[in-house]
């Protein structure tokens, strides 16, 4: 069965990258193509790496236009889907690659994007323990942002074996200028990124932090803190992420490898590298994957975390694809690829 499947957003990264996935999927149909600052304008003309839908319009972002699909894509900027949800009605099945409904604290929602709440949906990052079933049954996801789901996918299944304490768990993540979308901005100027690496939004106010914490507290059982400093990578797409925290009493690196490897040896969208082999992001280009690898750090007592994938794929697009795989009764991976592009 073909389900038909609308993307608004479709102008910007997140929503180019769904495009190029919907058109290599066999078993979703692009009806609906929308922009709303683009609309009149033709896919090729803002997406020329996509021909395929070179002569597709860009329409206005309008409900009724969208809901004639079985399955919307939301990539809309943070606080633009609530609107757009609530008009489509109850009934309708959506992926917002925003996050107006990751969080579950109206407080955290308020201090970190300012507004009213407008709810929390299933959070969809299906390799967290128990999201894959409550996925595969909702009408609406919450797509998990891309910080997030490298760190919780870094650290959870050691603070659900509490190998790890929580109360002190420190992320550095580097990104590349994609993440902060396609608006222009002079910090994103070649100018001023090429050769050269920054800190921003340093000191606990990434709007990401609530949704790291929230992802991990889930899987440890209790309250996760975290201190999370993000910085810019000359590089289009990618994150690099290293997340520590303090070793449990007595606990090695075997224990650390053995938990990941339990966690994940079945998911075929996270790789635990072989020991000694560490994660690149140009190893995960253009893949829905996530590279592990950990370490024990034994001069400090903590442990080593380092995860990368593509911030565009796994971390939005790629992410969402699968999520709408689980909820129309599709295999997980269908088009979707484990496998990068290198060089």
């Amino acid at each position: 069965m073909v389900f038909q499947v609308a993307v608004a957003g479709a102008s910007g990264y997140a929503g180019g990258e769904l495009l190029r996935l919907i058109t290599l999927h066999p078993d979703l149909e692009l009806t609906v193509v929308a922009a709303g600052s683009k609309a009149g304008q033709t896919v090729g003309q803002i997406h020329p790496q996509l021909p395929e839908l070179a002569e597709r319009p860009l329409v206005g972002t309008d409900a009724d236009v969208l809901g004639t699909a079985d399955l919307i894509f939301l990539a809309l900027p943070h606080g633009e889907s609530a609107a757009i949800a609530a008009a489509l009605g109850p009934e309708a099945m959506v992926v917002d690659l925003g996050a107006d409904f990751r969080l579950t604290d109206d407080a955290a929602w308020r201090h970190y994007y300012g507004g009213a709440h407008a709810g929390t949906w299933v959070y969809g990052l299906p390799e967290l323990a128990g999201s894959r079933e409550r996925i595969a049954e909702a009408q609406r996801v919450a797509n998990p942002g891309c910080y997030p789901t490298a760190t919780i996918l870094a650290l959870a299944p050691l603070l659900a074996a509490d190998l790890v304490d929580g109360a002190d768990v420190v992320v550095v993540a580097a990104s590349g200028t994609s993440g902060a979308g396609r608006s222009p901005s002079e910090s994103l100027l070649a100018s001023q990124v090429m050769g050269s690496m920054s800190a921003y939004k340093v000191g606990g106010v990434h709007q990401h932090t609530p949704e790291m914490e929230q992802g991990l507290s889930r899987a440890a059982g209790g309250p996760v803190r975290v201190s999370f400093t993000p910085l810019l990578a000359p590089m289009s797409r990618g994150i690099l992420a290293t997340v520590t925290a303090p070793l449990s009493e007595g606990v090695e690196v075997e224990a650390l490898r053995e938990s990941l490897h339990a966690a994940y040896a079945l998911e075929p969208f996270v790789s635990v590298l072989p020991q000694g082999q560490w994660p690149a992001t140009s190893s995960t280009y253009g893949a829905n994957t996530v590279q592990i690898q950990v370490a024990a750090d034994s001069h400090s007592g903590r442990a080593v975390v380092v995860a990368a994938m593509d911030n565009l794929v796994k971390g939005a697009a790629g992410q969402a694809v699968q999520n709408a795989n689980l909820m129309l009764g599709l295999p997980e991976q269908t088009g979707l690829f484990r496998d990068g592009v290198a060089p």
